[in-house]
């Protein structure tokens, strides 16, 4: 989950009668975008339930408290959004919106929720990320299971696939630095490095099995959460890495001790000074510059879906439902509640505005 979810401001001339224009002090307070989900809250994706078009996206007001579900259908004539929406990711005034079992992306005006464009003729697709400052994009895509998988390339001004990047299986979250689009390969235990000039991948880094999930942190080195191998006789434990980003190598490894407890949801703080994740039913923080992992729960609690608010370090957690509202937890960054609220139907994610 982006971390990359920036609005570009805009500026809305207002006519006054007679034809004549007035601009004032006051006036140019009043300059930004226009639209229900400008103020600050929460999208909270609702992926809905396998095989039945009924994902959408549900919206927090952090100030008035209120939630609204299913935004997309609300603001776009009651049209369904998709079949399990696996991700979304804002970029510059408009949002992707990833529907997994609908081989699609649905993109809407950020302020607005309207839609704006589909991307189509996409296999599985999983995560979207974009180059700052320009009309290219990336998803991941499993294509089908059990095969190789890869990463469209897309062209954000038509919102059509230019080309695709055969990668190893399953390749789930993305992550842009630097001209480089790093891959974690979920079906196996690589991460692949992409140039993002040329497309084409320049290496590939080993890391533990069943990578999934990316953040950057403050002194530009990249994390990598693996869940490891599972429901296997021969099961492995997962593990987070760090990798220097200078020499494309992994520069230390934290092992979990239990082989067989997942983990997943890997977050970080505003300050890129603090890691989350879900580990064996509870979620955990850890600092950038701990020598070892922190063994002590933060949470207790297992939760389907995880983000860190970068504003106030709040955090949220899903416990996902799938005949009705999803239950969202917020703590504050001590791991105190504060409050819960109902989404959609099987949350998993969050993006904060």
């Amino acid at each position: 989950m982006s971390n990359f979810n920036t609005f570009r401001s805009f500026f809305v001339a207002a006519s006054l009668a007679l034809g004549t224009f007035a601009f004032t002090s006051c006036d140019k307070e009043d300059d930004g975008p226009i639209g229900a989900y400008t103020e600050e809250g929460v999208f909270v994706v609702d992926e809905g339930v396998y095989s039945t078009p009924n994902g959408n996206i549900s919206f927090y007001n952090k100030n008035t408290k209120q939630v609204q579900t299913a935004v997309f259908s609300k603001e776009n004539n009651n049209r369904p959004l998709g079949d399990v929406i696996q991700n979304m990711v804002i970029h510059g005034d408009q949002a992707f919106l990833v529907a997994n079992n609908s081989n699609k992306i649905e993109v809407v005006n950020a302020y607005t929720f309207k839609s704006v464009g589909v991307v189509e003729g996409l296999a599985m697709p999983r995560y979207f990320t974009a180059v700052p400052n320009s009309n290219k994009g990336y998803v991941s895509e499993w294509v089908a299971f059990g095969t190789a998988g890869r990463v469209a390339v897309i062209d954000l001004k038509t919102l059509t696939v230019t080309k695709t990047i055969s990668l190893a299986a399953m390749p789930e979250q993305l992550l842009y630095t630097n001209g480089k689009l790093y891959v974690a390969n979920s079906g196996s235990n690589t991460l692949s490095v992409i140039n993002t000039t040329t497309d084409v991948v320049e290496k590939t880094i080993p890391v533990a099995e069943a990578p999934s999930s990316l953040v950057l942190d403050k002194n530009n080195s990249l994390w990598v959460l693996s869940n490891g191998v599972k429901y296997t006789a021969h099961n492995t434990p997962g593990a987070l890495s760090k990798i220097n980003l200078t020499s494309n190598t992994v520069a230390s490894t934290f092992t979990f001790q239990d082989k067989e407890a997942s983990s997943g949801n890997l977050a970080i703080n505003g300050a890129k000074n603090k890691l989350y994740y879900n580990y064996g039913g509870k979620v955990y923080q850890q600092d950038i510059t701990a020598g070892t992992l922190n063994t002590t729960a933060l949470i207790n609690r297992n939760f389907y879906g995880l983000g860190v608010d970068p504003e106030t370090g709040f955090i949220y957690g899903s416990v996902a439902s799938y005949t009705s509202g999803s239950t969202i937890y917020v703590y504050k960054p001590d791991g105190t509640q504060i409050t819960t609220f109902t989404a959609g139907i099987g949350s998993n994610g969050f993006v904060f505005n």
